[in-house]
């Protein structure tokens, strides 16, 4: 069989694939400044705010809280709002087989709004499974010229909702 057809196929299987249910969490800090960090199977200049999926039985925002926790440190936190709606992306097709260990297409998310109370240097990126290799805060208009392209749309919907929210 020819190496297209097989390529073609393998698409078709990984179009299928579910989407895999996540939380993720836009964190001000008190100058209302965006938290991002760099992750660790993509070192290129690419940054992202905190996410993660949804266990079993578990809430979206005790999954946030959680996942906050398990990549961030971060304990010390205000929550501010739970973002209207849900937002998906899928992965590119380079990606589809093997994030997630190939049983997902992309996630659909629910996010939250939080603002961290906390000191900077409380801040533990270097966790027992570390997902980042580096953290910033940055301005909120500047989190869509930091995004891996194909999470920019959810990236700049999340802008725009967090603006009218904090303004």
């Amino acid at each position: 069989m020819p190496l297209n057809y097989l390529m073609v196929k393998m698409l078709e299987k990984f179009k299928n694939l579910p989407l895999r249910t996540g939380v993720g969490i836009v964190v001000l800090n008190k100058k209302n400044k965006v938290f991002v960090a760099k992750r660790i199977d993509n070192p290129k200049n690419f940054w992202q705010m905190p996410q993660g999926g949804v266990d079993k039985g578990e809430s979206f925002l005790n999954a946030a809280y959680r996942e906050l926790e398990e990549e961030t440190g971060m304990k010390n936190l205000e929550f501010i709002k739970e973002i209207e709606g849900t937002m998906t992306y899928e992965l590119p097709e380079h990606l589809l087989g093997i994030i997630w260990k190939g049983k997902y297409k992309g996630q659909k998310q629910k996010w939250f709004l939080m603002r961290y109370l906390g000191n900077d240097n409380d801040i533990n990126i270097n966790t027992n499974n570390p997902e980042f290799l580096e953290w910033k805060w940055i301005d909120l208009n500047e989190i869509t010229e930091v995004v891996v392209d194909f999470k920019l749309h959810v990236y700049k919907e999340l802008k725009e909702k967090i603006k009218k929210i904090i303004n």
